[in-house]
Order: structure tokens, then sequence, then C-alpha cells
């Protein structure tokens, strides 16, 4: 239950520096059953964290965001560009992205409430059962891995980061497409 308490704490905005990170380590090193256990219970508690800081946002909203963050207009370019994708990220790879301004973002721009969960928690389940796989099975040697090639990880973190927003572009892209074309018939029909 600590895992869940420690995880909530620092998702909703009190930061823990690779805390929950390495006691998932810990965890995954002595128990695998423990070790999945507490990945679980560390993604519902940032699930719950990150829900407290999306409402702070949300009742806060922008005018909160450009008093508190010193490039707020540059992080809300990103979120109208990006979306929810903004948010996913940075709660899956434990590289130094700025999670909580995009959290705190998704509340202001009025993201759905159900969404936001629902990329929170799929990030953080796999990022923390990634944690606990390679504590598993690569044992001690896991946290030095992770603290050798952190880099490694920035770069896998802009990779993803990029395909996803070629997807995110492409699929919006059809989808003018298909509305251009839907009205370009209707307006056929209608002649």
């Amino acid at each position: 239950m600590g895992v869940l308490l420690l995880a909530a704490v620092d998702s909703a905005g009190v930061p823990i520096p690779v805390g929950v990170d390495l006691l998932l380590l810990a965890l995954a090193l002595r128990d695998a059953r423990a070790g999945f256990a507490g990945a679980a219970l560390a993604t519902v508690g940032s699930a719950l964290g990150c829900l407290f800081l999306y409402r702070v946002g949300r009742k806060g909203g922008e005018a909160y965001l450009d008093r508190k963050i010193e490039r707020a207009a540059h992080f809300r370019s990103w979120y109208e560009r990006y979306g929810l994708l903004t948010v996913f990220v940075p709660v899956l790879v434990p590289a130094p992205l700025p999670t909580k301004i995009f959290v705190l973002l998704a509340g202001a721009m009025n993201a759905s409430r159900l969404r936001f969960l629902a990329v929170v928690t799929g990030g953080r389940a796999l990022r923390y059962g990634g944690l606990v796989l390679l504590g598993v099975h690569l044992g001690a040697a896991a946290s030095e891995l992770l603290r050798r090639r952190g880099w490694l990880m920035a770069a896998a973190a802009l990779a993803l980061f990029a395909l996803l927003a070629l997807a995110v572009r492409l699929a919006g892209c059809r989808r003018w497409r298909a509305k251009i074309a839907g009205a370009s018939h209707a307006e056929g029909e209608s002649s």
C-alpha cells in the first residue's frame, strides 16, 4: 500500500524523483508477485494523483497555467496539436519529462476525464509493469542499466512521441479528407 500512496503523492505534484520506480525494482528483486502487485497499486495511485492534478487544472483553467508556468503558451500549443499524446509519453517514460505540466494542461483544456484516465493508466501500467519485468529478468543489474542508459530511454521517448505524433497527424488528415469528400458529395446531391 505504500507504493500506492507514494505514487499518488508523486503524481499529485509532490516530486519524488524515481522513488516509485526504484521501489518497484526493489520489490521485483525480492519477489516477482510482489513486484507486479506493486506495479498495479502504483498504477492506481498514480492515476489518482494525476486525477487530482487534472482537477486542479480544470478548476484553475488556463489563467492558472499562465500564472504558474513560464512557457504555458508553448505547452498549450503542443497540447492543441497532439492532445493526450502529450500526457501519454511523459507518464510512460521514466525520463525527466514535464508530466505534471501536461496533466494540469489536460484539465485546463477540458480533456475528457475518462480518456485522460485511460491514457494515464495505460502509460503507467506499461511503465511500471516494464520496470518490474526488468527487475525480475535482470535482477540487480536493472537499476544499473537504467542509470547508465538513461539517455537511451530519453531517445526512445522522443522516437515514440514522433511516431505517435505522425500517426495522430495521418489520422487527422484522413478525417479532414473524409469530411471534405462527404461535404462535396452532399453538395453534389443537393444540386
